[in-house]
Protein backbone atom coordinates (compact mmCIF):
# COMPACT_ATOMS: atom_id res chain seq x y z
CA UNK A 1 0.00 0.00 0.00
CA UNK A 2 2.82 2.40 0.90
CA UNK A 3 4.53 1.64 -2.43
CA UNK A 4 1.30 2.41 -4.27
CA UNK A 5 0.99 5.76 -2.48
CA UNK A 6 4.59 6.61 -3.34
CA UNK A 7 4.04 5.72 -7.00
CA UNK A 8 0.89 7.85 -7.17
CA UNK A 9 2.72 10.76 -5.52
CA UNK A 10 5.55 10.50 -8.04
CA UNK A 11 3.08 10.44 -10.93
CA UNK A 12 1.27 13.51 -9.54
CA UNK A 13 4.58 15.38 -9.15
CA UNK A 14 5.60 14.49 -12.68
CA UNK A 15 2.29 15.74 -14.08
CA UNK A 16 2.59 19.04 -12.21
CA UNK A 17 6.10 19.60 -13.58
CA UNK A 18 5.01 18.62 -17.10
CA UNK A 19 2.06 21.01 -16.98
CA UNK A 20 4.30 23.85 -15.83
CA UNK A 21 6.55 23.59 -18.86
CA UNK A 22 4.82 25.73 -21.44
CA UNK A 23 5.49 25.74 -25.16
CA UNK A 24 3.86 28.49 -27.23
CA UNK A 25 5.16 27.50 -30.66
CA UNK A 26 2.27 25.22 -31.60
CA UNK A 27 -0.58 25.98 -34.01
CA UNK A 28 0.93 29.15 -35.45
CA UNK A 29 0.25 30.23 -39.00
CA UNK A 30 3.06 29.95 -41.53
CA UNK A 31 4.77 33.31 -41.86
CA UNK A 32 6.19 33.51 -45.38
CA UNK A 33 5.27 36.76 -47.15
CA UNK A 34 4.98 37.28 -50.89
CA UNK A 35 6.90 40.54 -50.75
CA UNK A 36 10.00 39.02 -52.35
CA UNK A 37 8.22 37.48 -55.32
CA UNK A 38 10.34 37.63 -58.47
CA UNK A 39 9.61 40.97 -60.21
CA UNK A 40 7.91 40.64 -63.60
CA UNK A 41 9.20 42.50 -66.62
CA UNK A 42 6.48 44.18 -68.61
CA UNK A 43 7.58 45.79 -71.85
CA UNK A 44 4.16 47.41 -72.26
CA UNK A 45 4.08 48.97 -68.80
CA UNK A 46 2.60 52.42 -69.17
CA UNK A 47 4.68 55.39 -68.18
CA UNK A 48 4.37 55.91 -64.45
CA UNK A 49 1.74 58.41 -63.38
CA UNK A 50 3.26 60.27 -60.46
CA UNK A 51 0.52 62.88 -60.21
CA UNK A 52 -0.41 61.59 -56.77
CA UNK A 53 2.49 63.13 -54.87
CA UNK A 54 1.23 61.96 -51.47
CA UNK A 55 1.70 64.62 -48.81
CA UNK A 56 4.30 67.31 -48.29
CA UNK A 57 7.67 66.57 -46.77
CA UNK A 58 7.74 67.82 -43.14
CA UNK A 59 10.26 70.46 -42.11
CA UNK A 60 11.52 68.38 -39.19
CA UNK A 61 11.70 64.76 -38.14
CA UNK A 62 13.46 61.62 -39.28
CA UNK A 63 12.09 61.80 -42.83
CA UNK A 64 14.35 64.80 -43.40
CA UNK A 65 17.44 62.67 -42.71
CA UNK A 66 17.20 61.04 -46.15
CA UNK A 67 20.05 62.49 -48.23
CA UNK A 68 22.00 63.86 -45.26
CA UNK A 69 25.71 63.06 -45.00
CA UNK A 70 27.00 60.71 -42.34
CA UNK A 71 28.89 63.63 -40.78
CA UNK A 72 25.61 65.52 -40.40
CA UNK A 73 24.18 62.45 -38.66
CA UNK A 74 27.14 62.31 -36.28
CA UNK A 75 26.65 66.01 -35.53
CA UNK A 76 22.97 65.36 -34.76
CA UNK A 77 23.12 62.05 -32.87
CA UNK A 78 26.76 61.23 -32.20
CA UNK A 79 28.40 57.98 -33.23
CA UNK A 80 26.04 54.98 -33.54
CA UNK A 81 26.07 52.26 -30.90
CA UNK A 82 27.06 49.83 -33.62
CA UNK A 83 27.18 49.51 -37.41
CA UNK A 84 25.61 46.44 -39.04
CA UNK A 85 26.00 45.50 -42.72
CA UNK A 86 22.88 44.75 -44.75
CA UNK A 87 21.95 42.91 -47.94
CA UNK A 88 21.01 46.13 -49.74
CA UNK A 89 24.26 48.09 -50.35
CA UNK A 90 23.85 50.28 -47.27
CA UNK A 91 25.02 49.66 -43.73
CA UNK A 92 22.75 50.16 -40.75
CA UNK A 93 23.79 52.73 -38.16
CA UNK A 94 22.03 51.60 -35.00
CA UNK A 95 20.79 54.21 -32.53
CA UNK A 96 19.08 52.34 -29.71
CA UNK A 97 18.66 55.52 -27.66
CA UNK A 98 16.23 53.98 -25.17
CA UNK A 99 13.24 51.64 -25.06
CA UNK A 100 11.00 54.43 -26.40
CA UNK A 101 13.33 55.79 -29.11
CA UNK A 102 14.95 53.40 -31.56
CA UNK A 103 16.16 54.01 -35.09
CA UNK A 104 18.25 52.37 -37.77
CA UNK A 105 19.74 54.67 -40.42
CA UNK A 106 20.90 53.11 -43.69
CA UNK A 107 24.11 54.71 -45.01
CA UNK A 108 25.25 54.22 -48.61
CA UNK A 109 28.08 56.23 -50.17
CA UNK A 110 28.25 58.31 -46.97
CA UNK A 111 24.59 59.41 -47.26
CA UNK A 112 21.40 58.34 -45.51
CA UNK A 113 19.16 56.40 -47.92
CA UNK A 114 16.67 54.86 -45.47
CA UNK A 115 15.54 55.20 -41.85
CA UNK A 116 13.56 52.74 -39.77
CA UNK A 117 12.11 54.14 -36.54
CA UNK A 118 9.92 52.87 -33.73
CA UNK A 119 9.22 53.87 -30.14
CA UNK A 120 6.83 56.47 -28.80
CA UNK A 121 9.53 59.16 -28.55
CA UNK A 122 10.71 58.99 -32.17
CA UNK A 123 9.85 61.94 -34.41
CA UNK A 124 8.33 60.35 -37.52
CA UNK A 125 6.46 63.50 -38.65
CA UNK A 126 4.07 63.93 -40.35
CA UNK A 127 3.03 60.71 -38.59
CA UNK A 128 3.19 59.66 -34.96
CA UNK A 129 3.94 56.26 -33.44
CA UNK A 130 0.75 55.09 -31.73
CA UNK A 131 -1.44 57.21 -34.01
CA UNK A 132 -4.81 55.58 -34.75
CA UNK A 133 -4.95 53.98 -38.18
CA UNK A 134 -8.39 55.51 -38.74
CA UNK A 135 -6.86 58.94 -38.24
CA UNK A 136 -4.03 58.11 -40.64
CA UNK A 137 -6.32 56.91 -43.39
CA UNK A 138 -8.49 60.01 -42.98
CA UNK A 139 -5.50 62.22 -43.83
CA UNK A 140 -3.63 60.17 -46.46
CA UNK A 141 -4.45 58.31 -49.64
CA UNK A 142 -2.87 54.87 -49.83
CA UNK A 143 -2.85 53.64 -53.43
CA UNK A 144 -2.85 49.96 -54.39
CA UNK A 145 -0.53 50.76 -57.31
CA UNK A 146 2.56 52.89 -56.71
CA UNK A 147 4.17 54.01 -59.98
CA UNK A 148 7.76 55.26 -60.17
CA UNK A 149 9.94 56.59 -62.98
CA UNK A 150 13.67 56.25 -62.28
CA UNK A 151 16.62 56.53 -64.69
CA UNK A 152 14.52 55.94 -67.81
CA UNK A 153 12.88 52.85 -66.30
CA UNK A 154 9.34 52.37 -65.00
CA UNK A 155 8.35 50.46 -61.88
CA UNK A 156 4.97 49.64 -60.37
CA UNK A 157 4.52 48.25 -56.88
CA UNK A 158 1.24 46.37 -56.50
CA UNK A 159 -0.14 46.30 -52.96
CA UNK A 160 -2.58 43.64 -51.83
CA UNK A 161 -5.53 44.41 -49.58
CA UNK A 162 -3.49 43.06 -46.66
CA UNK A 163 -0.63 45.43 -47.61
CA UNK A 164 -2.97 48.40 -47.68
CA UNK A 165 -4.32 47.52 -44.24
CA UNK A 166 -1.01 46.75 -42.50
CA UNK A 167 1.83 48.39 -44.45
CA UNK A 168 0.71 51.07 -46.90
CA UNK A 169 3.27 53.30 -48.59
CA UNK A 170 2.97 57.08 -48.90
CA UNK A 171 4.97 59.52 -51.01
CA UNK A 172 6.54 62.50 -49.22
CA UNK A 173 7.97 64.51 -52.08
CA UNK A 174 11.05 62.51 -53.19
CA UNK A 175 10.91 60.23 -50.14
CA UNK A 176 8.61 57.27 -49.49
CA UNK A 177 7.18 56.32 -46.09
CA UNK A 178 6.29 52.68 -45.45
CA UNK A 179 3.87 52.58 -42.53
CA UNK A 180 3.68 49.46 -40.35
CA UNK A 181 0.20 49.24 -38.80
CA UNK A 182 -0.46 47.07 -35.72
CA UNK A 183 -3.77 45.53 -36.75
CA UNK A 184 -4.54 44.32 -33.22
CA UNK A 185 -4.42 47.81 -31.71
CA UNK A 186 -5.31 49.67 -34.90
CA UNK A 187 -2.35 52.02 -34.51
CA UNK A 188 0.94 52.98 -36.18
CA UNK A 189 3.73 50.72 -34.90
CA UNK A 190 6.77 51.91 -36.88
CA UNK A 191 7.82 53.79 -40.01
CA UNK A 192 10.44 53.18 -42.70
CA UNK A 193 11.53 56.21 -44.77
CA UNK A 194 13.38 55.40 -47.98
CA UNK A 195 14.63 57.06 -51.15
CA UNK A 196 13.54 55.89 -54.60
CA UNK A 197 16.58 53.81 -55.59
CA UNK A 198 16.67 51.94 -52.29
CA UNK A 199 12.93 51.26 -52.41
CA UNK A 200 13.33 49.62 -55.82
CA UNK A 201 16.19 47.46 -54.50
CA UNK A 202 14.23 46.47 -51.38
CA UNK A 203 11.13 45.45 -53.36
CA UNK A 204 8.88 45.27 -50.26
CA UNK A 205 5.84 44.54 -52.45
CA UNK A 206 5.14 42.69 -55.67
CA UNK A 207 6.63 44.65 -58.56
CA UNK A 208 6.44 44.86 -62.34
CA UNK A 209 8.90 46.95 -64.31
CA UNK A 210 10.01 48.13 -67.74
CA UNK A 211 13.67 48.85 -68.37
CA UNK A 212 16.48 48.08 -65.91
CA UNK A 213 15.89 45.99 -62.79
CA UNK A 214 17.95 47.47 -59.97
CA UNK A 215 19.59 44.80 -57.79
CA UNK A 216 21.42 45.11 -54.47
CA UNK A 217 25.04 44.01 -54.77
CA UNK A 218 26.15 42.77 -51.34
CA UNK A 219 28.91 40.17 -51.61
CA UNK A 220 28.20 36.66 -50.28
CA UNK A 221 31.12 36.72 -47.86
CA UNK A 222 29.37 39.48 -45.92
CA UNK A 223 26.28 37.37 -45.22
CA UNK A 224 27.41 35.98 -41.86
CA UNK A 225 28.01 39.48 -40.50
CA UNK A 226 24.67 40.57 -41.98
CA UNK A 227 22.89 37.72 -40.21
CA UNK A 228 24.51 38.43 -36.84
CA UNK A 229 23.43 42.07 -37.17
CA UNK A 230 19.85 41.09 -38.04
CA UNK A 231 19.73 38.87 -34.94
CA UNK A 232 20.66 41.78 -32.66
CA UNK A 233 18.25 44.11 -34.43
CA UNK A 234 15.44 41.62 -33.87
CA UNK A 235 16.26 41.63 -30.14
CA UNK A 236 16.33 45.46 -30.08
CA UNK A 237 13.02 45.91 -31.89
CA UNK A 238 11.33 43.11 -29.93
CA UNK A 239 12.23 44.87 -26.69
CA UNK A 240 10.88 48.23 -27.87
CA UNK A 241 7.57 46.51 -28.66
CA UNK A 242 7.51 44.68 -25.32
CA UNK A 243 8.09 47.90 -23.36
CA UNK A 244 5.34 49.58 -25.40
CA UNK A 245 2.98 46.87 -24.22
CA UNK A 246 4.21 47.15 -20.62
CA UNK A 247 6.16 43.88 -20.68
CA UNK A 248 9.71 43.55 -19.38
CA UNK A 249 12.44 43.54 -22.08
CA UNK A 250 14.33 40.32 -22.80
CA UNK A 251 17.99 39.55 -22.24
CA UNK A 252 20.13 37.86 -24.88
CA UNK A 253 21.06 34.21 -24.22
CA UNK A 254 23.93 32.73 -26.26
CA UNK A 255 22.99 29.06 -25.81
CA UNK A 256 19.40 29.74 -26.85
CA UNK A 257 20.67 31.72 -29.85
CA UNK A 258 22.73 28.71 -30.97
CA UNK A 259 19.61 26.53 -30.80
CA UNK A 260 17.66 29.12 -32.83
CA UNK A 261 20.40 29.36 -35.46
CA UNK A 262 20.54 25.58 -35.73
CA UNK A 263 16.81 25.47 -36.49
CA UNK A 264 17.07 28.23 -39.13
CA UNK A 265 19.94 26.33 -40.79
CA UNK A 266 17.92 23.11 -40.67
CA UNK A 267 14.87 24.76 -42.28
CA UNK A 268 17.06 26.32 -44.98
CA UNK A 269 18.91 23.09 -45.78
CA UNK A 270 15.86 20.81 -45.76
CA UNK A 271 13.44 23.36 -47.27
CA UNK A 272 10.95 22.28 -44.60
CA UNK A 273 9.40 25.27 -42.82
CA UNK A 274 8.13 23.93 -39.50
CA UNK A 275 8.57 24.01 -35.73
CA UNK A 276 9.28 20.28 -35.94
CA UNK A 277 12.59 19.10 -37.40
CA UNK A 278 12.86 15.56 -38.77
CA UNK A 279 16.52 15.58 -37.71
CA UNK A 280 16.39 17.43 -34.38
CA UNK A 281 12.81 17.15 -33.14
CA UNK A 282 10.61 19.64 -31.31
CA UNK A 283 11.71 22.83 -29.58
CA UNK A 284 12.03 20.95 -26.27
CA UNK A 285 14.34 18.40 -27.90
CA UNK A 286 16.51 21.10 -29.42
CA UNK A 287 16.76 23.10 -26.20
CA UNK A 288 17.71 19.98 -24.27
CA UNK A 289 20.40 19.10 -26.83
CA UNK A 290 21.69 22.67 -26.53
CA UNK A 291 21.88 22.33 -22.73
CA UNK A 292 19.44 25.19 -22.21
CA UNK A 293 17.66 25.10 -18.84
CA UNK A 294 14.30 26.84 -18.59
CA UNK A 295 10.84 26.87 -17.08
CA UNK A 296 8.87 27.71 -20.21
CA UNK A 297 9.77 28.28 -23.83
CA UNK A 298 8.33 29.47 -27.12
CA UNK A 299 9.36 29.83 -30.74
CA UNK A 300 8.65 32.13 -33.68
CA UNK A 301 9.78 31.30 -37.20
CA UNK A 302 9.53 33.15 -40.51
CA UNK A 303 11.10 33.21 -43.97
CA UNK A 304 11.65 35.60 -46.89
CA UNK A 305 11.15 38.90 -45.03
CA UNK A 306 13.53 41.56 -46.30
CA UNK A 307 15.12 42.38 -42.93
CA UNK A 308 14.73 42.61 -39.15
CA UNK A 309 12.15 45.45 -39.03
CA UNK A 310 9.94 43.68 -41.56
CA UNK A 311 10.00 40.28 -39.86
CA UNK A 312 9.36 41.62 -36.33
CA UNK A 313 6.40 43.66 -37.57
CA UNK A 314 5.18 40.54 -39.37
CA UNK A 315 5.31 38.53 -36.13
CA UNK A 316 3.52 41.35 -34.28
CA UNK A 317 0.61 41.11 -36.73
CA UNK A 318 0.21 37.33 -36.40
CA UNK A 319 -1.80 36.20 -33.36
CA UNK A 320 0.28 33.20 -32.30
CA UNK A 321 3.62 34.88 -32.95
CA UNK A 322 2.45 38.03 -31.18
CA UNK A 323 1.59 36.01 -28.07
CA UNK A 324 5.17 34.73 -27.92
CA UNK A 325 6.63 38.14 -28.70
CA UNK A 326 4.72 39.82 -25.86
CA UNK A 327 4.59 36.90 -23.39
CA UNK A 328 5.29 38.35 -19.94
CA UNK A 329 6.75 35.08 -18.60
CA UNK A 330 9.72 35.03 -20.96
CA UNK A 331 12.98 36.52 -19.68
CA UNK A 332 15.58 35.69 -22.35
CA UNK A 333 15.77 35.47 -26.14
CA UNK A 334 18.01 33.81 -28.69
CA UNK A 335 17.71 34.57 -32.42
CA UNK A 336 19.17 32.68 -35.37
CA UNK A 337 19.17 33.92 -38.98
CA UNK A 338 20.46 32.44 -42.23
CA UNK A 339 19.43 33.18 -45.83
CA UNK A 340 16.27 35.04 -44.75
CA UNK A 341 15.18 32.16 -42.50
CA UNK A 342 14.42 33.52 -39.03
CA UNK A 343 14.00 31.77 -35.68
CA UNK A 344 13.24 33.40 -32.32
CA UNK A 345 13.54 31.14 -29.27
CA UNK A 346 12.12 32.55 -26.04
CA UNK A 347 12.77 31.07 -22.61
CA UNK A 348 11.81 31.72 -19.03
CA UNK A 349 14.95 31.00 -17.03
CA UNK A 350 15.03 29.20 -13.70
CA UNK A 351 15.27 31.70 -10.86
CA UNK A 352 18.51 31.42 -8.92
Amino acid sequence: MRNLVRILALIAAFLLIWLYFDFTSEEQEILIPEENAEPQQNQTLEQADESNSGIEMPENGLATLIGKSQQELVDLYGEPQRIDPSLYDYEWWIYAINDHNYMQIGIENEQAVTVFATGNETDVAPFKIGQAASELYASIFADANVNIEYNDSSYRFELSEEDLNTRPIIRLGDVFALLYIDKFTGSLSSVRFVNTETLIKLRPYEMVYRGELLEAGTEAEDNELVNRGIERQILDITNVLRVRHEVQPLEWDDKTAQVALGHSIDMFETEVFSHTSERYGELSDRLEAGEVTYLSAGENIAANYIDAPAVVEGWLNSKGHRESLLNEKFTHLGVGVIEKHYTQNFIEKWQQ
